[in-house]
């Protein structure tokens, strides 16, 4: 028997988005958070069917007089809200922190953009592959003398945006403990991209600087990726000498040839590239295994979901026929839970509004049908 989630009990208001916000959503909402989602009649935005889940959804026009009623009566029974617009929106909306902490003391005001509250860019459109070019982290990625490459966007989004959301959200909650006060959380991309970068910064002349120059990155042939006979490749990281030492005796390597200086470098990854094509991936994991080689098989989101070791810990889960990762960190008393699928626009948020003590007049004069809706900037 297990406990309820961590954060059972607390009332999050979504303000819809993508990207980073809903997935900083979706992890509350997985550690047992109630979340409701306002979306907008009339102008959705597509809610992705794994970081949409676990919440409810109701449709508002923030123009409407009735339906900004309902977002600020939602806000003023919550503990934490999470939106994505530009800096000012949702001042105009008279929805800003200064008045909503004003009237709801205790909350938590997380907001999730590119550039951040303030400073030159913070008006600016933007996108992952901005914010991580103007931090340094996009010029580390790649290979040496050829373009930096974008790393999708779990750099910028999800690794310095929605993660560090979450993590100064957590620490104003605790925070509350103490001094019972909500605070202003500005995560902004930028910021969160930059401090994933401090372990780079420290270790630069360890590993190296620049793109195609850092050991991490590429540079070295014992940390990077090689294609095999079927097609497939193997991802290397023998980094430390015991297991470099361990996977060069299963290749078979001579003496001369497992040198890693930098003036055998070249050869050696030339050597390794020639030998891993003489086989298939899952051939090479048979002949080299797995205990501390530092080896293991580059797969497709469909063929991670179905490794034996995946499987074990039930790392990927299947809800309503998709993929969806499990709930993470894990908790051992009191672990997070996948609540339900992503509601459709509209779905169950009325019954959520209720249950959090809204009026019911306030809902009963909200219009019907579509109708147009306050210009989304979000942190894209």
């Amino acid at each position: 028997m297990t406990d309820a989630p961590p954060l059972n009990g607390l009332r999050v208001v979504e303000f819809a988005g993508i990207g980073p916000g809903p997935h900083a959503a979706m992890m509350l909402a997985d550690m047992g958070a109630d979340v409701i989602r306002i979306d907008r009649p009339g102008k959705q935005a597509y809610h992705d069917p794994v970081t949409g889940r676990g919440r409810s959804s109701i449709d508002l026009d923030l123009k409407s007089p009735a339906g900004l009623a309902v977002a600020e009566a939602a806000v003023l029974a919550a503990d934490i809200i999470i939106e994505g617009f530009r800096p000012g929106v949702m001042e105009r909306l008279g929805l800003g922190p200064d008045e909503m902490l004003a009237r709801n003391p205790g909350l938590i005001y997380g907001r999730m953009t590119g550039w951040g509250q303030d400073g030159p860019l913070a008006q600016s459109a933007g996108h992952d592959i901005n914010y991580i070019a103007l931090t340094g982290a996009l010029d580390e990625i790649g290979v040496e003398g050829g373009p930096p490459i974008p790393p999708v966007n779990f750099v910028g989004d999800f690794g310095g945006g929605s993660t560090y959301l979450v993590i100064g959200i957590l620490l104003a909650l605790l925070e509350r403990t103490r001094s019972g006060r909500g605070q202003v959380v500005d995560a902004a991309i930028v910021d969160g991209a930059a401090s994933l970068m401090a372990a780079m910064a420290g270790m630069r002349e360890l590993i190296g600087a620049g793109r195609g120059r850092n050991a991490l990155g590429g540079a070295s042939p014992t940390y990077r990726t090689y294609r095999c006979a079927d097609g497939a490749y193997l991802a290397i990281g023998a980094i430390e000498e015991r297991f470099w030492t361990k996977l060069a005796d299963r290749l078979g390597l001579s003496a001369a040839e497992r040198r890693r200086d930098a003036g055998n470098a070249d050869a050696l990854h030339r050597r390794l590239e020639a030998l891993f094509l003489q086989a298939s991936a899952a051939e090479w994991i048979e002949r080299i295994g797995l205990e501390d080689t530092c080896i293991a098989p580059v797969l497709t989101l469909e063929q991670a979901a179905t490794h034996v070791h995946l499987v074990s810990r039930g790392t990927y889960r299947n809800c309503a026929g998709v993929i969806h990762p499990a709930p993470a960190p894990r908790l051992s008393r009191s672990p997070g839970v996948i609540a339900g699928p992503a509601p459709r626009p509209g779905e169950g948020g009325r019954e959520a509004f209720v249950r959090w003590g809204g009026a019911m007049a306030l809902l009963d004069a909200l219009p019907t049908g579509d109708a147009p809706s306050v210009e989304s900037a979000k942190s894209e």
